[in-house]
């Protein structure tokens, strides 16, 4: 994998925390191997969202739009990390026509709203299931 020469390397033990919902993102993740469980906490209740594998990167939404992160990371197995720093995604980003940076943080809107949409029901139905 080739790395931004800014980018740096960290490996994760099973069940170690990578980020928790509500912080401040300063950095993203691409997974060079292992697994990280990505959640949301509502109610009490954690709800998993989905699981990033080789290859995958997670921790970006928050360094694109400023927002605290919408969901806790943590490393369901032992994971090496490629960390990004926020200066050099935001670097890539003012590279990209105006257009292109609209739509991103449109999407970005989108999906926050969803994650929380999805995790509120899942704790609902859970609940009138109990």
């Amino acid at each position: 994998m080739n790395q931004p020469s800014n980018a740096r390397r960290r490996v994760f033990e099973p069940g170690t925390p990578i980020f928790a919902e509500g912080e401040p993102g300063t950095e993203a993740y691409v997974v060079e191997y292992g697994r990280v469980a990505i959640f949301k906490t509502v109610k009490g209740r954690r709800v998993d969202l989905g699981t990033v594998i080789q290859g995958g990167i997670f921790g970006e939404m928050a360094l694109i739009d400023d927002q605290p992160r919408m969901a806790s990371a943590v490393a369901e197995a032992e994971t090496a990390c490629v960390v990004i720093g926020k200066d050099r995604l935001t670097e890539q980003l003012e590279q990209a026509p105006k257009g292109v940076r609209v739509i991103v943080g449109a999407l970005l809107g989108n999906i926050r709203l969803m994650g929380a949409e999805l995790a509120e029901a899942q704790v609902t139905l859970a609940l009138d299931e109990d």
